[in-house]
């Protein structure tokens, strides 16, 4: 089996620096749908330098180097085809506000392996600090198709439903349709997001957008929309990727509020709200 799972959770963490700045807080931002309205003083926020404010799902792609997905496949004990790999879900907490420029160390480890029977789920797990402390906690949990079934433990259910009731409130995104090929720019080069030909192999009839944008612009929908504004607001965010997005769709993002915490359910429009993300939660203060 290419995975090694007594490999994988045995070896070493793997640590680097990653450095990032203003002009790439302002790609990711405009990555995920920011800067529409352009001179709306509410998404300035977001892509005007002397007013910036950092959305926490930058810690994503900070430091512009291989992400969840395709880093995790350079760890040893993983060594697996790309076109059967999808990154299945993600959980960030942040521990203090992003800075807009910054430099920090990254470990990266597999914390667990699991096996679904017709996948193996790899968990990569990275922590991010800088000279005064902690900055984020990310999980990938990233499905490889094929390699499961060799009896292991099926790991805990990532699934949390939306509540029954009425959504507190209900806004739609909508996906440009070159916005996989800027949002690949912040580090994910992943030629599912823009070759047809790699997208047809892995099985899908055109590029998809990576879940992290659906991830980040839905967020952002939070943010914008139950908390002020205030991206310091936020805590972390969890979410399961439950289907694709292709670029030029519309999302339907439903919010529930808690205590502490709103609970989000996202559709494609276009597809009669087939399920994007699912079991998604925003913590926050």
């Amino acid at each position: 089996m290419p995975i090694d799972v007594a490999r994988a959770l045995a070896a070493a963490p793997r640590t680097g620096e990653i450095s990032w700045g203003v002009k790439d807080v302002l790609l990711y931002h405009l990555g995920i749908g920011a800067g529409r309205p352009a001179t709306d003083p509410r998404e300035l926020r977001y892509t005007l330098e002397s007013r910036l404010h950092v959305l926490p799902s930058f810690a994503t792609v900070a430091g512009g180097g291989p992400p969840g997905v395709i880093g995790a496949l350079s760890l040893p004990g993983v060594d697996v085809d790309l076109a059967r790999v999808l990154h299945g879900g993600q959980s960030l907490t942040v521990h203090r506000p992003l800075p807009a420029e910054g430099t920090a160390t990254t470990t990266d480890r597999i914390t667990a392996v699991h096996d679904r029977g017709d996948a193996a789920v790899l968990v990569m797990r990275t922590e991010a600090a800088d000279a005064d402390g902690p900055l984020w906690t990310g999980d990938a949990r990233i499905h490889v198709r094929g390699e499961g079934g060799w009896g292991g433990d099926r790991g805990p259910s990532a699934r949390r439903e939306a509540p029954a009731r009425e959504p507190d409130r209900i806004v739609e995104r909508a996906v440009r349709e070159d916005q996989a090929l800027l949002y690949r720019l912040c580090g994910d080069f992943n030629p599912l997001h823009a070759d047809p030909a790699f997208a047809a192999r892995a099985g899908f009839e055109r590029p998809i957008l990576h879940g992290l944008c659906t991830y980040g612009m839905t967020l952002k929908a939070v943010v914008d929309t139950l908390l002020g504004g205030d991206v310091n607001r936020v805590r972390g965010c969890t979410t399961r990727f439950a289907g694709i997005v292709h670029p030029g769709e519309t999302l339907r993002i439903r919010m529930w509020r808690g205590h502490g915490e709103v609970r989000v359910a996202v559709g494609a429009v276009e597809r009669g709200d087939a399920p994007v993300l699912a079991g998604t939660t925003v913590e926050h203060t």
